[in-house]
């Protein structure tokens, strides 16, 4: 059974926050809650942390894993380029439920990138998410909290029922807010081109950037 890290009246959330950085500091794997649905977290430095992410979900090497930094200077050290449109993305929609796909540095992990050269980041608005990843000092990987093809998860129940017995701990924070996931726009490509719709309309972010049809 995992660990459950909760909040009451005797455990702070910064206890809660730092025992899961620390799990994920010696390479465990937690969930934790998102401004969408519910994580999976690992440090994204870690290849053996990542491939125990993919052997989880039972996913494929060939689907990325996008993760999530605490502030914009842990993006320059995992892309190889921000092109200046990714600038006005950045400013206007993080934190929030943004994952922009940039051009990953050769210090990224072909691992997160599933061998596209691509690598999808987002600020999370979720103040948990946030400075987890801060505890952390490292990206933290945002996949989803679930079995491939398995609905998404808004609780921490949701969480255990499905896949308790495959993580070190689940953070329970309350629900999410679940409905949609993040929207994911790719800037490698000119006009940048929304990938999936989510919880940021296509027509918000045309407000402010041209993309492709």
């Amino acid at each position: 059974m995992p660990e459950i890290l909760k909040v009451d009246t005797n455990i702070s959330e910064e206890f809660v926050l730092s025992r899961a950085a620390d799990i994920l500091a010696a390479g465990g794997i937690i969930a934790y809650p998102t401004e969408t649905f519910y994580g999976l977290g690992a440090d994204a430095t870690s290849e053996k942390a990542i491939r125990k992410i993919y052997d989880l979900k039972g996913r494929k090497f060939h689907n990325p894993i996008s993760v999530i930094i605490d502030n914009e200077e842990k993006l320059y050290p995992l892309v190889s380029e921000v092109p200046a449109v990714s600038l006005i993305l950045m400013k206007t929609f993080w934190p929030g439920p943004l994952t922009i796909v940039f051009r990953a540095s050769d210090k990224t992990s072909p691992l997160l990138t599933a061998q596209t050269g691509k690598i999808g980041i987002r600020i999370s608005s979720h103040r948990g998410a946030m400075v987890l990843a801060q505890k952390l000092g490292h990206p933290l990987t945002a996949t989803s909290a679930n079995l491939s093809g398995a609905p998404e998860c808004s609780t921490a129940t949701e969480v255990a029922n499905q896949i308790g017995d495959k993580v070190a701990a689940i953070i329970d924070l309350g629900k999410t807010a679940g409905g949609r996931g993040s929207t994911i726009i790719d800037v490698t490509s000119d006009p940048p081109q929304i990938l999936r719709e989510g919880v940021i309309s296509r027509t918000s972010i045309q407000n402010h950037v041209a993309i492709k049809d």
